[in-house]
């Protein structure tokens, strides 16, 4: 429940983070230009988060190279939601970004745990290269550290 809830926290944070540059990007381009921008950039500040707050395991470049596929989902659900809330529902296009991104919450949670969190025999097993137990506390392979931020 704990990390359900870090998640939300970073959620919110992360959302404010791309709504900002989202707000600031608007005057100079189109709203989906502007969109797709502000995603990116909150992605990278949502990778850190997560790894370390959120899920405390530690960030590694095969997980930040993974992590954008956790929003692909995400990108896509918003994406349509976006579209048409703005053409369809004729939504105020500064104000549908926060609608939609809200249908998109489970989806990211999902994904997200199932890229940044190691799995262990507990969460099935894994045939990573850690074998088929996964890295856990029994082989002294549990990545999940303390949170800094925490």
């Amino acid at each position: 429940m704990a990390e359900i809830f870090r998640f939300a926290l970073v959620g919110g944070v992360n959302t404010c983070t791309f709504f900002g540059c989202y707000l600031l990007l608007h005057p100079w381009m189109p709203y989906f230009a502007a969109y797709s921008l502000a995603f990116v950039l909150s992605m990278v500040g949502s990778f850190f988060l997560n790894t370390y707050f959120t899920y405390r395991t530690k960030p590694t470049w095969k997980k930040f190279a993974l992590f954008p596929l956790t929003n692909v989902t995400n990108y896509l659900v918003q994406s349509v939601g976006l579209y048409a809330l703005v053409t369809w529902a004729g939504m105020d296009d500064r104000i549908a970004p926060l609608v939609a991104a809200v249908v998109a919450i489970p989806f990211t949670y999902l994904i997200s745990q199932r890229i940044l969190v190691p799995r262990g025999k507990a969460a099935g097993g894994s045939d990573g290269p850690e074998g088929p137990e996964g890295p856990g506390p029994e082989n002294g392979m549990d990545e999940r550290q303390p949170s800094r931020l925490a």
